[in-house]
Protein backbone atom coordinates (compact mmCIF):
# COMPACT_ATOMS: atom_id res chain seq x y z
CA UNK A 1 0.00 0.00 0.00
CA UNK A 2 1.24 3.46 -1.09
CA UNK A 3 2.06 6.01 1.48
CA UNK A 4 0.34 9.41 1.69
CA UNK A 5 1.59 12.53 1.41
CA UNK A 6 0.65 14.27 4.88
CA UNK A 7 2.20 17.31 3.99
CA UNK A 8 0.78 17.50 0.55
CA UNK A 9 -1.59 20.08 1.29
CA UNK A 10 -1.43 23.51 -0.74
CA UNK A 11 -1.86 26.91 1.02
CA UNK A 12 -3.43 30.16 -0.90
CA UNK A 13 -1.86 30.82 -3.76
CA UNK A 14 -0.98 34.90 -4.48
CA UNK A 15 -3.81 35.26 -6.75
CA UNK A 16 -6.22 34.03 -3.82
CA UNK A 17 -4.74 36.22 -1.63
CA UNK A 18 -4.62 39.21 -3.64
CA UNK A 19 -8.05 38.58 -4.62
CA UNK A 20 -9.46 38.36 -0.70
CA UNK A 21 -7.17 41.24 -0.42
CA UNK A 22 -8.81 43.24 -3.16
CA UNK A 23 -12.66 42.58 -1.73
CA UNK A 24 -11.73 43.40 1.22
CA UNK A 25 -10.44 46.75 0.22
CA UNK A 26 -13.61 47.08 -2.13
CA UNK A 27 -15.07 46.78 1.01
CA UNK A 28 -13.38 49.07 3.36
CA UNK A 29 -13.91 51.77 0.57
CA UNK A 30 -17.79 51.50 -0.15
CA UNK A 31 -18.16 51.67 3.97
CA UNK A 32 -15.71 54.57 3.94
CA UNK A 33 -17.88 56.57 0.88
CA UNK A 34 -21.20 55.42 2.58
CA UNK A 35 -21.04 56.33 6.17
CA UNK A 36 -20.68 60.30 5.95
CA UNK A 37 -23.13 60.25 3.59
CA UNK A 38 -25.43 58.51 5.94
CA UNK A 39 -23.96 60.29 8.75
CA UNK A 40 -25.05 63.99 6.41
CA UNK A 41 -28.14 62.34 5.91
CA UNK A 42 -28.81 61.62 9.56
CA UNK A 43 -28.01 65.21 10.48
CA UNK A 44 -30.59 66.36 7.41
CA UNK A 45 -33.28 64.78 9.47
CA UNK A 46 -32.36 66.66 12.41
CA UNK A 47 -32.38 69.49 10.97
CA UNK A 48 -36.05 68.97 9.04
CA UNK A 49 -37.43 68.09 12.53
CA UNK A 50 -36.06 71.13 14.38
CA UNK A 51 -37.12 73.51 11.44
CA UNK A 52 -41.05 71.80 11.95
CA UNK A 53 -40.59 72.68 15.83
CA UNK A 54 -39.96 76.53 14.68
CA UNK A 55 -42.41 76.06 12.48
CA UNK A 56 -44.89 75.22 15.19
CA UNK A 57 -43.31 77.62 17.78
CA UNK A 58 -44.07 80.47 14.72
CA UNK A 59 -48.05 79.11 14.95
CA UNK A 60 -48.08 79.42 18.74
CA UNK A 61 -46.44 82.95 18.81
CA UNK A 62 -48.88 83.98 16.50
CA UNK A 63 -51.25 82.78 19.22
CA UNK A 64 -49.85 84.22 21.83
CA UNK A 65 -49.23 87.55 20.24
CA UNK A 66 -53.01 88.55 18.58
CA UNK A 67 -53.24 92.02 17.18
CA UNK A 68 -49.13 92.69 16.82
CA UNK A 69 -46.94 94.16 14.09
CA UNK A 70 -49.69 95.00 11.84
CA UNK A 71 -51.99 92.14 12.53
CA UNK A 72 -49.44 89.20 11.36
CA UNK A 73 -49.42 88.39 14.94
CA UNK A 74 -45.49 87.56 13.64
CA UNK A 75 -42.23 88.55 15.54
CA UNK A 76 -40.51 91.43 13.73
CA UNK A 77 -36.68 92.18 14.48
CA UNK A 78 -34.25 94.63 11.82
CA UNK A 79 -31.25 92.16 14.02
CA UNK A 80 -29.75 89.29 13.14
CA UNK A 81 -28.95 86.61 16.02
CA UNK A 82 -26.05 84.80 15.39
CA UNK A 83 -26.99 82.28 18.26
CA UNK A 84 -24.93 81.65 21.69
CA UNK A 85 -24.30 79.19 24.63
CA UNK A 86 -26.75 81.13 26.60
CA UNK A 87 -28.95 84.28 26.83
CA UNK A 88 -26.81 86.56 29.15
CA UNK A 89 -26.92 90.33 28.83
CA UNK A 90 -24.44 90.29 25.73
CA UNK A 91 -26.22 88.24 23.16
CA UNK A 92 -27.70 91.78 22.56
CA UNK A 93 -31.97 89.82 23.35
CA UNK A 94 -32.79 93.05 24.41
CA UNK A 95 -35.88 93.60 27.10
CA UNK A 96 -38.90 91.86 27.01
CA UNK A 97 -41.34 92.14 24.65
CA UNK A 98 -43.85 92.53 27.77
CA UNK A 99 -41.85 95.65 28.98
CA UNK A 100 -41.35 97.38 25.41
CA UNK A 101 -42.47 97.57 22.30
CA UNK A 102 -41.62 94.35 20.03
CA UNK A 103 -40.22 96.61 16.94
CA UNK A 104 -38.06 98.76 19.25
CA UNK A 105 -34.72 98.20 17.63
CA UNK A 106 -33.27 97.58 21.52
CA UNK A 107 -34.85 94.40 20.81
CA UNK A 108 -33.63 91.34 19.27
CA UNK A 109 -36.94 88.96 18.68
CA UNK A 110 -34.91 86.23 17.05
CA UNK A 111 -32.57 86.15 20.13
CA UNK A 112 -36.12 86.12 22.41
CA UNK A 113 -37.96 84.46 19.94
CA UNK A 114 -35.05 81.10 19.90
CA UNK A 115 -35.10 81.79 23.95
CA UNK A 116 -38.67 81.94 24.57
CA UNK A 117 -40.14 79.45 22.36
CA UNK A 118 -36.81 76.94 21.21
CA UNK A 119 -35.56 76.41 24.76
CA UNK A 120 -38.16 74.51 27.61
CA UNK A 121 -38.52 75.98 30.49
CA UNK A 122 -39.14 79.66 31.31
CA UNK A 123 -37.45 82.57 30.08
CA UNK A 124 -34.71 83.51 31.81
CA UNK A 125 -32.13 85.77 30.78
CA UNK A 126 -29.08 83.54 31.89
CA UNK A 127 -30.58 80.61 30.60
CA UNK A 128 -29.19 77.88 28.55
CA UNK A 129 -29.64 77.79 25.25
CA UNK A 130 -30.46 73.82 23.84
CA UNK A 131 -31.38 75.34 20.39
CA UNK A 132 -28.58 73.39 18.21
CA UNK A 133 -27.86 72.46 14.99
CA UNK A 134 -26.89 68.71 14.83
CA UNK A 135 -23.06 69.63 13.80
CA UNK A 136 -22.88 71.15 17.26
CA UNK A 137 -23.32 74.65 16.49
CA UNK A 138 -25.64 76.98 17.81
CA UNK A 139 -28.61 77.94 15.75
CA UNK A 140 -29.12 81.32 15.12
CA UNK A 141 -31.80 83.16 13.23
CA UNK A 142 -32.97 86.40 11.06
CA UNK A 143 -36.25 87.30 10.16
CA UNK A 144 -37.10 88.94 6.75
CA UNK A 145 -40.32 90.38 5.31
CA UNK A 146 -41.16 89.67 2.18
CA UNK A 147 -44.82 90.76 1.79
CA UNK A 148 -47.20 89.99 -1.30
CA UNK A 149 -45.74 90.63 -4.56
CA UNK A 150 -41.91 90.43 -3.21
CA UNK A 151 -39.94 88.63 -5.85
CA UNK A 152 -38.76 85.08 -5.14
CA UNK A 153 -36.18 84.36 -2.33
CA UNK A 154 -33.85 81.70 -2.51
CA UNK A 155 -31.02 81.05 0.22
CA UNK A 156 -28.08 82.40 -1.60
CA UNK A 157 -30.04 85.72 -1.71
CA UNK A 158 -29.98 85.57 2.32
CA UNK A 159 -27.07 87.35 3.63
CA UNK A 160 -26.13 89.91 5.96
CA UNK A 161 -23.40 92.74 6.91
CA UNK A 162 -21.24 92.90 9.66
CA UNK A 163 -22.85 93.70 12.87
CA UNK A 164 -26.30 92.22 12.22
CA UNK A 165 -27.77 94.43 10.19
CA UNK A 166 -31.05 94.00 8.71
CA UNK A 167 -29.77 95.15 5.34
CA UNK A 168 -27.87 92.01 3.74
CA UNK A 169 -25.39 93.00 0.51
CA UNK A 170 -21.52 91.78 1.91
CA UNK A 171 -22.05 88.39 -0.03
CA UNK A 172 -21.50 86.69 3.47
CA UNK A 173 -24.03 83.81 3.19
CA UNK A 174 -25.05 83.19 7.26
CA UNK A 175 -24.41 79.72 8.01
CA UNK A 176 -26.16 77.71 10.44
CA UNK A 177 -29.05 80.73 10.27
CA UNK A 178 -32.87 79.65 10.59
CA UNK A 179 -34.33 82.31 8.11
CA UNK A 180 -37.88 83.04 9.07
CA UNK A 181 -39.51 84.84 6.23
CA UNK A 182 -43.06 86.77 7.23
CA UNK A 183 -44.98 87.71 4.31
CA UNK A 184 -44.09 84.52 2.54
CA UNK A 185 -44.47 80.51 0.74
CA UNK A 186 -42.42 78.29 -0.14
CA UNK A 187 -42.37 77.71 -3.74
CA UNK A 188 -39.50 74.16 -3.72
CA UNK A 189 -36.56 75.70 -2.52
CA UNK A 190 -37.40 79.26 -2.53
CA UNK A 191 -39.95 81.41 -0.72
CA UNK A 192 -42.24 84.19 -2.65
CA UNK A 193 -44.31 86.69 -1.14
CA UNK A 194 -47.83 86.58 0.19
CA UNK A 195 -50.35 87.68 2.82
CA UNK A 196 -48.58 88.96 6.43
CA UNK A 197 -49.88 86.27 8.19
CA UNK A 198 -48.55 83.79 6.59
CA UNK A 199 -44.97 82.94 6.75
CA UNK A 200 -41.69 80.85 5.36
CA UNK A 201 -38.74 79.16 7.15
CA UNK A 202 -35.59 78.18 5.09
CA UNK A 203 -32.14 76.29 5.99
CA UNK A 204 -29.46 75.62 3.73
CA UNK A 205 -28.90 71.45 4.57
CA UNK A 206 -25.49 69.67 4.57
CA UNK A 207 -26.15 66.82 2.02
CA UNK A 208 -29.41 67.85 0.36
CA UNK A 209 -29.69 71.13 -0.96
CA UNK A 210 -32.08 73.96 1.04
CA UNK A 211 -35.14 73.26 2.94
CA UNK A 212 -38.10 75.31 3.12
CA UNK A 213 -40.87 74.78 5.21
CA UNK A 214 -44.43 76.88 5.87
CA UNK A 215 -47.34 77.03 7.45
CA UNK A 216 -49.62 76.06 4.26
Amino acid sequence: MAKQNINSKQGFTIIEVVLVLAIAGLIFLMVFVALPALQRSQRDTARRNDLARVDTSLVQYQTNNQGTNAGSNLPFTSKVYMGAEDFNDTNACGKRPETESESSSTNNMSCIFIRDYMNAGTAGSNKKNEFQDPAGTYYGMDITHIGEGGSAVEYKDLQYVAGGDATKKDGTTMDYVVHVLTGARCNGETAVGDTARHFAIIYRLEGAGTYCIDDQ
